[in-house]
Order: C-alpha cells, then sequence, then structure tokens
C-alpha cells in the first residue's frame, strides 16, 4: 500500500500539559501514555494501546472489564462516566482504596 503511514500505536503529541514518562494524557479525543517525561506545549511519544498500570480514583473498586474512563481534571482514570473520556477496560480486579489499576488501553476514543 502506498499510503501506509505506520501503525499507529505510538504517535507524537505536543503535551497538553507536562507529563513524566507513565502519565496518562489526552489529545483532543486520543489518549495515549507518555513514553518520555516533557513540559507543557513540549513534544511527547505516547503509546495508544497495551495494558498499563495507571493512577484510578483511589475510593473505587473495579471488577475485570469493567469500563474505564480518563478524568482529566484529575489526571487518572476512573469507573465514572460524566463527562470523563472512555479509555479501555480494567484488565484486573482493583481494590477500594488504591492508587493504580491495570487498564487495557482501547487505542481509540469510541464514547
Amino acid at each position: 500500500m502506498k499510503n501506509f503511514i505506520q501503525e499507529g500505536k505510538t504517535l507524537t503529541f505536543t503535551a497538553p500539559y507536562q507529563v513524566v514518562s507513565g502519565d496518562g494524557l489526552l489529545v483532543g479525543s486520543i489518549f495515549g501514555v507518555a513514553a518520555n517525561d516533557a513540559a507543557n506545549a513540549a513534544e511527547v511519544e505516547a503509546v495508544t494501546e497495551g495494558v498499563f498500570s495507571l493512577k484510578k480514583t483511589s475510593a473505587q473498586a473495579w471488577t475485570v472489564g469493567a469500563l474505564i474512563y480518563w478524568d482529566n481534571t484529575n489526571k487518572e482514570c476512573t469507573t465514572t462516566v460524566g463527562s470523563n473520556k472512555l479509555i479501555g477496560t480494567a484488565a484486573a480486579a482493583a481494590v477500594n482504596p488504591s492508587g493504580t489499576g491495570l487498564v487495557r488501553l482501547n487505542g481509540a476514543f469510541i464514547s
């Protein structure tokens, strides 16, 4: 195919805020995990597919397969829908309280 560019598992963005490698970031409707540290408005590589241990709302328990959303205000994963963006599913159960959870990214924004 002459029009194929890349697989798209890792994309280069302008960081919407300061991030540290391993932090989640939302750029428009695309969610990814920072592959490198970046200052606000600096270039950052973000991985959009895979399973990651990410910050979560501590006071939530997750079940395997639960829909996981990105709370861009608090920069953490949550099961609360509201205005949050769907980013994937829980890849493992997470207890309440806990600061991180395993998330399988869906690779695209769908809600």
